[in-house]
């Protein structure tokens, strides 16, 4: 492979992680507490990055293939010879765990938000309903946070490897 489709994978691939987990955790620790008091913030500042963190998705898997199969330590698709194949392995599992959960904010979740939301704006109270999903949105978002730094300290094994 050309090195400057491996650069290009790499810095892209750093790229993306930074967008998704540093909004995962500005969302978490800065912007989930401050929405308390205005839970509409959460919602919009959610349907913003939310686009982008699928898109930062995207380029995680495309340029994490490239590199994955440029490694030296990679011997095959489910191939655990070796310590650093174990923590991609590991990694990888965390990922799509952390897809699972962003799927269900997206597809789930966030319709019945809006749905409540809608149903409230009509009558002019805030259902029981809308606290409880947004306390299963908060805890979705920490554990996506949480599961981002596993994610990390993987890809950190797997670098030491």
């Amino acid at each position: 492979m050309p090195r400057v489709v491996l650069a290009l994978a790499y810095w892209l691939h750093m790229a993306a992680t930074v967008v998704w987990i540093g909004g995962l955790t500005f969302q978490t620790v800065i912007l989930a507490p401050l929405a308390q008091a205005s839970p509409d913030l959460l919602e919009r500042v959610r349907r913003r990055f939310e686009p982008l963190a699928w898109l930062s998705l995207a380029v995680l898997i495309a340029t994490g293939l490239t590199q994955m199969s440029a490694n030296a330590n990679y011997t095959g698709l489910l191939s655990i010879r070796n310590s650093w194949a174990a923590a991609i392995l590991a990694k990888h599992l965390v990922i799509g765990l952390m897809l699972v959960l962003a799927s269900v904010q997206t597809w789930w979740l966030q319709p019945r938000l809006a749905r409540v939301a809608l149903v409230a704006a009509r009558s002019r109270r805030d259902p029981h309903e809308a606290e409880s999903l947004r306390r299963q949105q908060r805890r979705i978002l920490q554990a996506q946070t949480l599961l981002s730094l596993v994610v990390l300290a993987l890809t950190a094994a797997a670098r030491s490897a």
